[in-house]
């Protein structure tokens, strides 16, 4: 399998300008199996080189937050979560990881953001892993799209693409409905789509 790109997504630095802080996600989605996917989800905080410590040539790390979600597929439920706190800095951080149990059982479709926001905003969780899942859920959702294409592929003529009915190819799509401007249910986009 081909790897990902490696280069940085951000604009170069502006000149003269002093990198204080830098903050990364990353977010993978997998294919478990026809009806489950592994979503796996990264924060990372990091101080430039010499910030605090002078001559000190590596950056500092001050958070760094994985999460695993299972999701079942079509469904989109949460079946299982797990979260690792790899750097944290209080010892107390990683005594909330199991509260993120509270996840299995959960859609990880609509209503997801202000589930995690209920369930974990503030003091009730961490807010980066908080931040981090709500990261996770478009990439879930997106998936969906690679799910199905994936599950139909041998059904297609060779070289070509699967031969769908008008009724499978309405049910891709219209979750996306409502999601953004360009999918608003009376909008161009899905106007077209419905023609």
């Amino acid at each position: 399998m081909t790897g990902f790109l490696a280069d940085d997504i951000l604009p170069a630095a502006p000149e003269g300008l002093t990198t204080l802080h830098d903050r990364e996600y990353r977010v993978r989605s997998y294919r478990a199996g026809e009806h489950e996917m592994v979503i796996h989800g990264a924060v990372r905080d990091q101080k430039p080189p010499g910030q605090y410590t002078p001559d000190d040539p590596d950056p500092l790390t001050i958070h760094h937050m994985q999460v695993e979600l299972r999701v079942s597929f079509p469904a989109l439920e949460i079946t299982a979560a797990e979260v690792l706190f790899d750097t944290h800095p209080h010892t107390a951080c990683p005594a909330v990881a199991d509260r993120y149990g509270e996840l299995v059982g959960l859609s990880i479709a609509r209503g997801f953001i202000n589930r995690v926001r209920e369930l974990f905003g503030g003091p009730r969780g961490c807010t980066h892993v908080t931040a981090l899942l709500l990261a996770m859920a478009p990439v879930a959702v997106q998936s969906t799209w690679s799910m199905r294409t994936t599950a139909s592929r041998p059904t297609g003529p060779a070289g070509q693409p699967p031969m769908q009915s008008a009724v499978e190819r309405e049910r891709m799509w219209t979750g996306n409905v409502g999601t953004c401007h360009v999918w608003a249910d009376d909008g161009e986009h899905v106007a077209a789509l419905r023609a």
